[in-house]
């Protein structure tokens, strides 16, 4: 089981969630920034529609919805 969150372009609080205590999220403070995430492999931009995954080991990375959608599905708890 994986935590997702899918990102809106508005939804800064539910992003910031997935974020809490990793500090790797590097939220736009002006529409002409976009939405990064530090990662192992260095930082990758995040475009809206795109998901934020937390991997097993706390690390965030994005996904793109097309992807995403094939190879999860939602489970509830």
């Amino acid at each position: 089981m994986i935590e997702a969150v899918k990102w809106t372009g508005d939804n800064d609080q539910k992003v910031a969630q997935i974020d809490e205590g990793i500090g790797a999220l590097n939220l736009p403070l002006g529409l002409d920034r976009p939405l990064t995430i530090f990662t192992l492999e260095g930082e990758m931009r995040v475009d809206e529609g795109d998901y934020i995954i937390k991997g097993v080991r706390t690390e965030l990375y994005p996904c793109k919805p097309d992807i995403f959608e094939e190879t999860y599905e939602e489970v509830s708890e």
